[in-house]
Protein backbone atom coordinates (compact mmCIF):
# COMPACT_ATOMS: atom_id res chain seq x y z
CA UNK A 1 0.00 0.00 0.00
CA UNK A 2 2.04 3.27 -1.24
CA UNK A 3 -1.24 5.53 -1.56
CA UNK A 4 -2.89 7.56 1.07
CA UNK A 5 -6.17 9.60 0.41
CA UNK A 6 -6.87 11.91 3.53
CA UNK A 7 -11.05 13.07 3.27
CA UNK A 8 -12.21 16.01 5.54
CA UNK A 9 -15.38 15.72 7.24
CA UNK A 10 -17.38 18.54 7.43
CA UNK A 11 -18.55 19.51 3.76
CA UNK A 12 -16.44 16.82 2.02
CA UNK A 13 -17.58 13.45 3.34
CA UNK A 14 -20.72 14.94 5.62
CA UNK A 15 -23.01 17.61 2.90
CA UNK A 16 -25.75 20.02 3.99
CA UNK A 17 -26.36 22.61 5.64
CA UNK A 18 -27.95 21.05 8.79
CA UNK A 19 -24.90 20.93 10.92
CA UNK A 20 -24.18 24.57 10.07
CA UNK A 21 -27.58 25.23 11.23
CA UNK A 22 -28.06 23.46 14.28
CA UNK A 23 -24.80 25.48 15.39
CA UNK A 24 -26.23 28.64 13.91
CA UNK A 25 -29.57 27.57 16.15
CA UNK A 26 -27.64 27.12 19.45
CA UNK A 27 -26.19 30.88 18.37
CA UNK A 28 -28.72 32.28 18.03
CA UNK A 29 -30.54 31.18 21.67
CA UNK A 30 -26.76 32.42 23.42
CA UNK A 31 -27.62 35.66 21.82
CA UNK A 32 -31.35 36.08 22.39
CA UNK A 33 -32.07 36.30 18.22
CA UNK A 34 -33.56 33.21 17.33
CA UNK A 35 -35.06 34.86 14.59
CA UNK A 36 -32.95 37.18 12.67
CA UNK A 37 -29.75 34.84 13.22
CA UNK A 38 -30.22 31.75 11.60
CA UNK A 39 -32.61 33.16 8.69
CA UNK A 40 -28.80 35.80 8.11
CA UNK A 41 -27.24 32.44 7.93
CA UNK A 42 -29.00 30.73 5.49
CA UNK A 43 -28.75 33.67 2.99
CA UNK A 44 -24.67 33.44 3.76
CA UNK A 45 -24.70 29.74 2.92
CA UNK A 46 -26.72 30.34 -0.19
CA UNK A 47 -24.59 33.12 -1.35
CA UNK A 48 -21.15 31.13 -0.18
CA UNK A 49 -20.03 34.87 0.93
CA UNK A 50 -16.35 34.95 1.39
CA UNK A 51 -16.02 32.75 4.57
CA UNK A 52 -14.22 29.79 4.81
CA UNK A 53 -17.37 27.58 5.17
CA UNK A 54 -20.60 27.37 7.06
CA UNK A 55 -19.27 27.18 10.24
CA UNK A 56 -16.79 30.56 9.23
CA UNK A 57 -19.72 32.55 8.48
CA UNK A 58 -21.84 31.35 11.45
CA UNK A 59 -18.76 32.25 13.66
CA UNK A 60 -18.66 35.74 11.96
CA UNK A 61 -21.79 36.84 12.07
CA UNK A 62 -21.86 36.03 15.39
CA UNK A 63 -18.57 37.76 16.39
CA UNK A 64 -20.33 41.11 14.97
CA UNK A 65 -23.68 41.02 16.89
CA UNK A 66 -21.44 40.17 20.32
CA UNK A 67 -21.07 36.57 20.75
CA UNK A 68 -17.74 35.45 22.45
CA UNK A 69 -15.71 32.44 22.37
CA UNK A 70 -17.36 30.56 25.17
CA UNK A 71 -20.68 30.87 23.54
CA UNK A 72 -19.33 29.76 20.30
CA UNK A 73 -17.69 26.99 21.92
CA UNK A 74 -21.17 25.76 23.86
CA UNK A 75 -23.30 26.05 20.72
CA UNK A 76 -20.80 24.27 18.86
CA UNK A 77 -20.16 21.41 21.08
CA UNK A 78 -24.39 21.14 21.68
CA UNK A 79 -24.26 20.87 17.58
CA UNK A 80 -22.37 18.48 17.52
CA UNK A 81 -24.38 16.47 19.86
CA UNK A 82 -27.28 16.36 17.26
CA UNK A 83 -24.90 15.24 14.10
CA UNK A 84 -26.59 13.00 11.82
CA UNK A 85 -30.23 13.40 13.47
CA UNK A 86 -33.10 15.04 12.05
CA UNK A 87 -32.04 18.75 13.48
CA UNK A 88 -28.53 18.71 12.38
CA UNK A 89 -29.08 16.15 8.89
CA UNK A 90 -26.37 15.25 6.41
CA UNK A 91 -25.64 13.17 3.36
CA UNK A 92 -22.88 11.43 1.86
CA UNK A 93 -21.91 12.92 -1.89
CA UNK A 94 -22.99 10.80 -5.26
CA UNK A 95 -20.44 7.77 -5.49
CA UNK A 96 -18.48 8.11 -2.72
CA UNK A 97 -19.27 4.69 -0.54
CA UNK A 98 -18.38 3.10 -4.31
CA UNK A 99 -15.12 5.00 -4.50
CA UNK A 100 -13.97 4.34 -1.37
CA UNK A 101 -15.06 0.66 -1.53
CA UNK A 102 -12.65 0.42 -4.85
CA UNK A 103 -10.10 2.26 -3.20
CA UNK A 104 -9.03 -0.45 -0.87
CA UNK A 105 -5.79 -0.90 -2.13
CA UNK A 106 -4.82 2.32 -0.61
CA UNK A 107 -4.96 3.58 2.94
CA UNK A 108 -7.95 5.37 3.77
CA UNK A 109 -8.06 8.31 6.19
CA UNK A 110 -10.50 10.77 7.50
CA UNK A 111 -8.54 13.62 9.05
CA UNK A 112 -11.24 15.91 11.06
CA UNK A 113 -10.91 19.45 13.01
CA UNK A 114 -14.48 18.14 14.95
CA UNK A 115 -14.55 16.19 17.85
CA UNK A 116 -15.39 12.33 18.06
CA UNK A 117 -18.98 13.32 19.18
CA UNK A 118 -21.08 11.23 16.64
CA UNK A 119 -18.74 10.70 14.32
CA UNK A 120 -19.09 7.27 14.16
CA UNK A 121 -23.06 7.39 14.25
CA UNK A 122 -22.65 9.95 11.35
CA UNK A 123 -20.44 7.43 9.05
CA UNK A 124 -23.21 4.74 9.52
CA UNK A 125 -25.69 7.15 8.90
CA UNK A 126 -23.81 8.32 5.54
CA UNK A 127 -23.40 5.01 4.52
CA UNK A 128 -19.60 4.74 5.11
CA UNK A 129 -19.30 2.64 8.12
CA UNK A 130 -15.86 0.71 7.57
CA UNK A 131 -14.52 2.12 4.98
CA UNK A 132 -12.37 4.60 5.99
CA UNK A 133 -9.07 2.92 7.43
CA UNK A 134 -8.03 5.09 10.37
CA UNK A 135 -9.85 8.16 11.72
CA UNK A 136 -8.30 11.34 12.89
CA UNK A 137 -10.73 13.74 15.00
CA UNK A 138 -10.05 17.23 17.12
CA UNK A 139 -6.84 17.41 14.22
CA UNK A 140 -6.57 20.93 14.50
CA UNK A 141 -5.65 21.42 10.84
CA UNK A 142 -3.85 22.92 9.56
CA UNK A 143 -1.54 22.46 12.35
CA UNK A 144 -2.33 19.12 12.47
CA UNK A 145 -2.79 17.91 9.04
CA UNK A 146 1.41 18.83 9.13
CA UNK A 147 1.88 16.63 11.79
CA UNK A 148 -0.35 13.80 9.89
CA UNK A 149 2.30 14.49 7.03
CA UNK A 150 5.00 14.60 9.05
CA UNK A 151 4.48 10.69 10.19
CA UNK A 152 3.78 9.55 6.81
CA UNK A 153 6.36 7.46 4.75
CA UNK A 154 9.13 9.24 2.21
CA UNK A 155 7.96 7.21 -0.64
CA UNK A 156 4.29 7.13 0.02
CA UNK A 157 1.84 8.72 -2.65
CA UNK A 158 -0.61 11.20 -1.05
CA UNK A 159 -3.52 12.86 -2.01
CA UNK A 160 -5.90 14.86 0.05
CA UNK A 161 -9.30 16.25 -0.33
CA UNK A 162 -11.44 18.35 1.36
CA UNK A 163 -13.58 22.08 0.80
CA UNK A 164 -10.84 24.70 2.69
CA UNK A 165 -7.63 25.55 0.82
CA UNK A 166 -5.94 26.87 4.18
CA UNK A 167 -6.92 23.76 6.30
CA UNK A 168 -7.14 20.74 4.43
CA UNK A 169 -4.88 21.24 1.39
CA UNK A 170 -2.49 23.65 1.47
CA UNK A 171 0.05 21.40 4.06
CA UNK A 172 -0.38 18.70 1.73
CA UNK A 173 0.08 20.88 -1.24
CA UNK A 174 3.38 22.80 -0.19
CA UNK A 175 4.98 18.82 0.26
CA UNK A 176 4.24 18.47 -3.52
CA UNK A 177 1.27 16.28 -2.44
CA UNK A 178 -1.95 15.91 -4.49
CA UNK A 179 -4.84 18.06 -3.47
CA UNK A 180 -8.21 18.22 -4.72
CA UNK A 181 -10.77 21.12 -3.79
CA UNK A 182 -14.79 20.41 -3.74
CA UNK A 183 -17.43 22.67 -3.07
CA UNK A 184 -18.46 26.42 -3.61
CA UNK A 185 -16.23 28.58 -1.25
CA UNK A 186 -14.19 30.52 -2.80
CA UNK A 187 -10.35 30.83 -2.17
CA UNK A 188 -8.25 33.21 -4.66
CA UNK A 189 -4.73 31.28 -2.89
CA UNK A 190 -5.93 27.94 -3.85
CA UNK A 191 -4.20 25.88 -6.56
CA UNK A 192 -5.23 22.00 -6.33
CA UNK A 193 -4.38 19.62 -8.43
CA UNK A 194 -8.33 19.05 -9.06
CA UNK A 195 -11.08 20.74 -8.40
CA UNK A 196 -14.55 20.43 -9.19
CA UNK A 197 -18.26 21.92 -7.23
CA UNK A 198 -18.91 18.43 -6.16
CA UNK A 199 -17.38 15.12 -5.34
CA UNK A 200 -18.97 12.78 -8.27
CA UNK A 201 -17.70 15.15 -10.52
CA UNK A 202 -14.27 14.09 -9.37
CA UNK A 203 -14.34 10.55 -8.86
CA UNK A 204 -12.79 9.89 -12.56
CA UNK A 205 -9.95 12.32 -11.74
CA UNK A 206 -9.07 10.46 -8.80
CA UNK A 207 -9.09 7.07 -10.29
CA UNK A 208 -6.93 7.87 -12.89
CA UNK A 209 -4.90 8.94 -9.41
CA UNK A 210 -5.11 5.70 -7.87
CA UNK A 211 -3.89 3.92 -11.41
CA UNK A 212 -1.26 6.04 -12.31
Amino acid sequence: MNSILLFDFDGTIALGDGPVLAYATHVAAGLDDAEGFVDGIRVALAAADGALDGYDSVRRSALERGADAALLSSAYRASREQLATDAAPVVAPEGLADFLAAASDAERVLVTNAPITRIADALDVLGLAGLFDRIITSARKPAGLERVLSDLPANVRVLSIGDIWHNDLAPAHARGHATALIGGFSDPDATPTFRAADFSTLIPQLEAWLRS
